[in-house]
């Protein structure tokens, strides 16, 4: 007997067929009661049986695999977002996520860092290089646009660079939070197999954080403070938020707000100046 949730999955599965035009797929449009695709076009385009197609579409046979899925979803030309709409109906959970590496973000993404003028933001990938800053994340964090891309990531500068190293006021805190965070976004991301190339670098040039990656300590990065020390602002306490954003599990965007009012207006002035 098909549950309604069954019956939500074969509802969704006919109303994607019947939004393409068979014609572009190289069917005969002759002899066709109703628009779309046939369901045996739909299993032609998946590479799967006819019969195991139509037992979704009513609701029989029980979940299909996750093989299964991804074959109907491009068989049906769905998007990102409409794949995972197939998943929750058939899965009850999102597709395991694929990651894509990226070096850019979108004006819009950009205009709304640059809005915030007294808090530094950055948007960073999954393997934590940063691809987006705004002004005032240049002038108080790292001036990112003056380094090599492949300089810009956030666990070479922590555990590299000798000038962000003596910029906390307590690094090793610091360090350890950075990997155990960056352990947490490289695997909800699906980005484990990308960093193994990085991680063995820095093995190989930093026993600090050798020593923190044998730990193991999985964090989340969501919300805390940091203390640093700026030359034109003296010691500094920041706190920061994590927010993902909408539709990149392999972006995140952090932004860090000045505890001290005084010190929010003089980075409103340097950015001004």
């Amino acid at each position: 007997m098909a549950t309604d949730f069954d019956n939500g999955l074969g509802r969704y599965l006919k109303d994607r067929r019947s939004r393409l035009d068979p014609d572009a797929f190289g069917f005969s449009t002759q002899r066709r009661r109703t628009p779309g695709l046939r369901r045996e076009e739909v299993a032609q385009r998946a590479n799967i049986s006819p019969t195991w197609y139509t037992w979704l579409e009513q609701g029989r046979g029980g979940a299909p695999s996750p093989d299964v899925l991804n074959r109907i979803a491009r068989g049906l030309m769905l998007t990102d977002a409409e794949r995972e709409h197939l998943f929750m109906l058939a899965l009850g959970r999102p597709p395991e996520v694929r990651y894509k590496a990226t070096d850019t973000v979108t004006p819009r993404l950009q205009r709304l860092l640059d809005m915030m003028i007294a808090s530094p933001a950055i948007i960073k990938t999954a393997t934590w290089d940063v691809v987006a800053w705004n002004q005032a994340a240049a002038l108080v964090l790292t001036d990112y646009g003056t380094l090599p891309p492949k300089e810009r990531n956030i666990l070479r500068l922590v555990f590299c660079n000798d000038r962000i190293r003596g910029s906390q006021e307590d690094w090793e805190s610091t360090a350890r939070f950075v990997v155990g965070a960056f352990l947490a976004d490289a695997a909800r991301a699906g980005a484990v197999s990308e960093v193994g190339q990085l991680v063995t670098e820095l093995c190989a040039t930093s026993p600090d954080f050798a020593a923190l990656w044998a730990d193991n300590d999985v964090r989340f990065h969501g919300e805390g403070s940091k203390r640093l020390r700026h030359p034109e602002l003296g010691p500094i306490e920041l706190e920061y938020s994590g927010f993902a954003v909408d539709g990149r599990p392999d972006l995140g965007m952090i932004v860090y707000n000045p505890v001290d009012p005084a010190v929010a207006d003089r980075v409103r002035s340097l950015v001004a100046g």
